[in-house]
């Protein structure tokens, strides 16, 4: 019986412990889009981690959903990646690249004033779009997102080999491998949902029509990195930037037969509606486990001793902690001991400088600082 402290072997990465640092956009990276220098510290505290997942690191200049969030497509972007990794690695770490494509959840003061991509122009609820930005005198705050256009096909062909070229700059960057974004509520997932996707070239229609894109994603990135090095992330489920699928279990039964075909290193699925009390993860579960053949990565508001009940199981392969993980950078330490655990702060999620960053203490710091015990 698996424990979640057993090594594992997700395709050709080998994980010395089955405990994932979830990918969680933290907005630190400059005007550019080179992530900061900050973000060495940040990821190399969570290097006795199985897996790190960074966070969603845009694919091209039309991708950001956030401000303040990475590129990996120009050489300035790669290099700033590459000490990360080397810190990391340093640590006897193993990291994976998310790369991300925003779609339609977008506003155009973050795309140089050109108007955000989607799959069909769909513009009926933007006020459902989760669209942040840092403002000048230092809030990060949520905005108004702008009307979409309907991607030409050429356009869909320059995502692609965004996405394409992106896995290579990561490999470049000596990242462990990638994981392909196709959850919640951006490009991908929105060409998955026919309530977002009313093409009637060969990306829309049917349910093979609508999984074109991602398949072809994958296919593209499989030219410069090996399978066995590549992950998805979906979230079949979530109510998260509104896409509204009126048949989830349709639309992935279709494609996890697709990717059983693929040997991807895993599937990564998250159950985003745990963010607001509204958890789905049984009935994900019960969508994937049954059919999915290869390795299955749980993440959302999963507590650790659940976690480890996954695992037990079988039900999980490994689980992916975000907000936990976040808080508590000795994660590890404290799920062997059984806590304590910090809690996030209200502030420093994303933007700004290293409080809510770098600042959570951790067990041995808590220690050194508390006051002897008096003997007499």
């Amino acid at each position: 019986m698996p424990s979640l402290f057993d090594q594992l072997e997700l395709g050709d990465i080998l994980l010395r412990n089955r405990v994932i640092l979830a990918p969680m956009t933290r907005s630190r990276a400059d005007g550019q889009g080179v992530v900061n220098s900050s973000a060495r510290k940040y990821y190399a505290m969570r290097s006795d981690a199985g897996l790190l997942i960074t966070e969603g690191i845009n694919v091209g200049p039309m991708s950001a959903a956030f401000d303040r969030t990475p590129g990996i497509w120009t050489e300035a972007q790669v290099d700033a990646w590459r000490e990360v990794v080397d810190d990391v690695h340093r640590a006897g770490g193993r990291i994976v690249a998310q790369l991300w494509h925003g779609g339609r959840a977008s506003a155009r003061g973050l795309l140089n004033g050109r108007h955000p991509l989607s799959p069909s122009g769909v513009n009926d609820d933007l006020e459902s779009l989760q669209v942040w930005a840092l403002l000048a005198n230092g809030s990060y705050v949520r905005i108004a997102a702008t009307d979409s256009k309907e991607m030409t096909s050429e356009e869909i062909e320059g995502a692609i080999a965004e996405f394409r070229d992106a896995a290579a700059n990561a490999m470049r960057a000596g990242f462990d491998g990638v994981e392909v974004h196709g959850a919640n509520g951006y490009l991908i997932h929105e060409f998955l949902s026919p309530t977002l996707n009313r093409r009637t070239d060969r990306f829309g229609g049917s349910i093979d029509a609508r999984s074109l894109l991602v398949r072809e994603i994958i296919s593209a990135i499989s030219d410069v990195v090996p399978s066995g090095r590549i992950g998805l992330r979906l979230s079949p489920l979530a109510h998260y930037n509104n896409v509204r699928d009126p048949a989830p279990i349709e639309t992935y039964a279709s494609l996890i037969a697709w990717i059983n075909e693929c040997a991807l290193a895993y599937v990564h699925i998250a159950d985003t509606n745990a963010w607001v009390g509204e958890p789905d993860l049984r009935q994900l579960i019960e969508m994937f486990r049954p059919a999915y053949r290869g390795s299955l990565i749980l993440n959302g508001g999963i507590a650790p001793n659940h976690a480890e009940e996954l695992v037990n199981s079988g039900r999980a392969d490994a689980v992916a902690f975000g907000r936990l993980f976040l808080a508590n950078p000795d994660l590890l330490q404290r799920i062997r001991l059984g806590g304590p655990y910090n809690a996030a702060f209200k502030e420093g999620a994303y933007g700004g400088d290293d409080h809510g960053y770098l600042d959570y203490p951790r067990l041995d710091d808590v220690a050194e600082t508390a006051p002897e015990k008096s003997t007499s």
